[in-house]
């Protein structure tokens, strides 16, 4: 029902004010069975997409609901809730067929898409809006990158080649930034970033800033020629003014 004062639409607050009720929220409408399956089928030829065509392993994930809620991995402890590989499924290995990976992938419906680190790369981990403007300039310097993640607690993920997490205090010692305050950090053998499309933790999805070319993923990077302007955007952004 719709109430009207002098013939326009009245708005919630003076309704609630008027009549002292709140209105309640309205409930999302469920997803409907075609959209499910359609959603799914997607998840499956991007997991075949990722293990043949870019040649990376998969692990799948749990998940949490939007906003927060129980871990799908069943633990109501669970440290790191939709972030962490499920402990009871299998990883579908790098090189995988497209067709393989995807019925693997039908096994585990609904798990979140995660890439294990330490492999076919490593990731340097900055703060988004650093991360943004390093991207800009290292396209302009014309170096050759690999992919780029955003993720939805602001973080943007570089992908570079493996063994950079052990390198990499040697590396900021060598270009002078060792002694630096750096929002920087760098992800190896052990760890996960959470792939497009699946949701991070419950905050909302994760998304490309700059996606793997569509004749797969090269070899990432080596570490060392991103890291200078990586360092150097994130030292401006937490100098004061």
């Amino acid at each position: 029902m719709v109430f009207t004062i002098s013939g326009m639409r009245e708005s919630r607050e003076s309704r609630q004010q008027r009549t002292g009720v709140r209105d309640l929220p309205r409930p999302r409408p469920p997803v409907r069975p075609g959209v499910r399956r359609r959603l799914h089928a997607g998840v499956c030829t991007t997991v075949g997409d990722y293990t043949g065509r870019c040649g990376w392993a998969v692990v799948p994930g749990a998940r949490v609901a939007r906003g927060g809620g129980p871990c799908s991995c069943g633990d109501t402890g669970c440290p790191a809730p939709g972030a962490h590989p499920l402990p009871f499924a299998d990883e579908i290995p790098a090189g995988a067929p497209a067709a393989c990976a995807a019925e693997a992938w039908a096994r585990v419906p609904g798990a979140a898409v995660l890439l294990p680190t330490g492999r076919s790369f490593d990731v340097i981990e900055v703060a988004a809006e650093p991360g943004r403007r390093a991207l800009v300039r290292l396209e302009r310097m014309g170096l050759r990158l690999g992919p780029v993640l955003a993720t939805p607690a602001g973080r943007a993920q570089f992908f570079v080649a493996a063994g950079a997490a052990a390198e990499l205090p040697h590396l900021l010692y060598r270009m002078g930034w060792d002694d630096a305050d750096l929002d920087l950090r760098c992800l190896g053998p052990g760890e996960h970033v959470t792939a497009p499309p699946s949701d991070h933790g419950g905050q909302g999805p994760v998304r490309w800033l700059r996606e793997p070319p569509p004749e797969g993923a090269p070899h990432a990077p080596e570490a060392r020629l991103l890291l200078g302007t990586l360092a150097y955007v994130c030292h401006r952004d937490r100098s004061p003014v």
